[in-house]
Parts: structure tokens; sequence; C-alpha cells
């Protein structure tokens, strides 16, 4: 008999969200396993679902690693974001924290 996976279906990378919940501190935010693909998270942070996202974790148990993907994410984002014209005040400081860049010049 074998004992049933942990490991998500077919894709086994989910994605974790540091937010910085001010006063409160910071925390990974609680998600539904089945938004936590790569590309729910870079809409999710684009749309503005994170009052203030701080770092993205990677993991995948099945390979056995981890990483901080933030910077690719905030590229996604920022890559979102200019494809529809339009960043939510969190998605923008996301972008300019991790790419250092300004998105609106001048502000």
């Amino acid at each position: 008999m074998s004992t049933p996976t942990l490991v998500p279906g077919s894709d086994p990378t989910f994605h974790l969200v540091l937010n910085d919940f001010g006063r409160l501190g910071c925390a990974y935010v609680e998600t539904d396993e089945a938004k936590a693909d790569e590309w729910t998270i870079i809409s999710n942070i684009a749309k503005g679902h994170y009052s203030n996202p701080v770092k993205v974790i990677a993991v995948n148990v099945a390979e056995g690693w981890c990483r901080d993907v933030t910077s690719n994410i905030a590229q996604a984002v920022f890559d979102l974001g200019r494809r529809e014209n339009s960043f939510s005040p969190s998605a923008r400081d996301f972008i300019e924290r991790n790419l250092g860049i300004s998105i609106f010049p001048g502000n």
C-alpha cells in the first residue's frame, strides 16, 4: 500500500506571499492551494489583492527546493501592468521596491 502524496496536482510548485501588515508585522498570506500558482500570484499582486507584498517564495516539495522569486514575480507584475496599462498602488510599490525603478517618474 502506498502513502498518498501531499504534493499538489500537476504542478507541484506553489508560491507563498509575505505581506507587511504594518504594526501587526509580516506574515505569509494564507492561500488556497489551487490559487498558489505563479500566474495567480502575479495577477493578485497586480490587482492589489495584497496590501503590501514584500517577498514571494516558490516551493517545490517533490523536487526538494525553495527559492526567493520576488524579483521574477515583480518583473512579471510590471510586464502585466504595462500590457494592461494599470498598476494598483501596492503593485506599483512592490515593483519599484524590488526592481529599483520608478513607474511614474517624478512622483
